[in-house]
């Protein structure tokens, strides 16, 4: 009996994330704030997940969440405004 993959735990290692949603309460990104920001990403994260960064932000924010994944995210890719993807980093060993 030939075994289904499992595309339930693939989907769970694709994550897009919004950065505008991390400060969308006070309307304006706070570094004050950069703590709740970064733990509320890295909870949404699994280790070893294939990550998108998008949203309106500023590029403070952008650098400190890439820094925040670096070891966590397997690969990390930002999304433009265009909808062209750039990766940042990308560790899979294939």
């Amino acid at each position: 009996m030939k075994k289904k993959p499992n595309t339930a735990a693939k989907a769970e290692k694709q994550v897009t994330l919004d950065l505008a949603t991390l400060y969308a309460a006070t309307e304006q990104a706070k570094l004050s704030d950069l703590p709740t920001y970064e733990k509320a990403v890295l909870d949404q994260v699994t280790p070893g997940a294939d990550v998108t960064l998008t949203g309106k932000a500023p590029m403070w924010l952008y650098l400190k969440i890439a820094h925040a994944l670096h070891g966590r995210a397997r690969i990390l890719t930002y999304r433009s405004g265009q909808d062209e993807l750039v990766e940042i980093f990308n560790h899979n060993p294939r």
